[in-house]
């Protein structure tokens, strides 16, 4: 029998996969990493575009099955090792709230920060999937205020990929670093398994 991990994730540690290196330090498991270096275009490489034809990070891979779109990595890894706590139930109150806050991220809170980034007017509110960037930055500021994390008490997934896309956008002024965002990414980030990435991360690109 093979050692090699089941798990691997395709990575680069200046792109979204950085959150989904952190979620596998906080389930606890066993992974190896695939450098894709970015800047070499090796995510346009053809053994990577035949598991991933849209040649974008993070791509996991466990066994056979390859699983791709940042907020289905997070969420299949919280659902494939439950015994880490890091997703509700099916039949948790949680589950709903869960499942919302993992799938705002990418139909609206991305969305909006990308046409903000390139000054793109959006698309009326009536159409457009995020209605407009304040009422969105709004809805997401409220709901971490109830903190401490986006359920509230219980730290999940969601929060590894709220800490990880709010840290990046507000480094970049993509989004404004108010009390309540900054103290939410402070909390997130002083978690042993953002640290132990970061180092992890480190090493990866002074060895490349």
């Amino acid at each position: 029998m093979s050692s090699k991990p089941a798990i691997t994730l395709y990575h680069h540690p200046h792109s979204r996969s950085a959150g989904a290196r952190v979620l596998l330090e906080e389930l606890g498991v066993d992974y190896r990493i695939e450098l894709v270096n970015l800047q070499a275009g090796e995510q346009r490489r053809p053994e990577f575009l035949a598991l991933n034809p849209m040649g974008k990070l993070p791509t996991l891979v466990d066994g056979d099955v390859v699983v791709t779109e940042q907020a289905a990595v997070y969420l299949y890894l919280a659902d494939r090792f439950p015994e880490a706590g890091l997703a509700p139930a099916i039949g948790d109150a949680l589950r709903g709230p869960y499942l919302r806050w993992m799938v705002f991220y990418g139909s609206c809170f991305e969305p909006a920060v990308v046409d903000r980034s390139m000054k793109r007017e959006g698309a009326d509110p009536s159409t457009s999937p995020y209605g407009d960037y304040e009422r969105m930055l709004a809805t997401l500021e409220a709901q971490l205020a109830r903190g401490p994390w986006i359920l509230g008490e219980r730290f999940s997934a969601a929060d590894v990929l709220w800490a990880a896309a709010l840290n990046w956008t507000t480094q970049f002024g993509l989004v404004p670093k108010s009390d309540v965002i900054a103290a939410y990414i402070e909390r997130a980030t002083a978690r042993p398994a953002f640290k132990r990435a970061a180092e992890k991360d480190a090493e990866l690109l002074a060895a490349a």
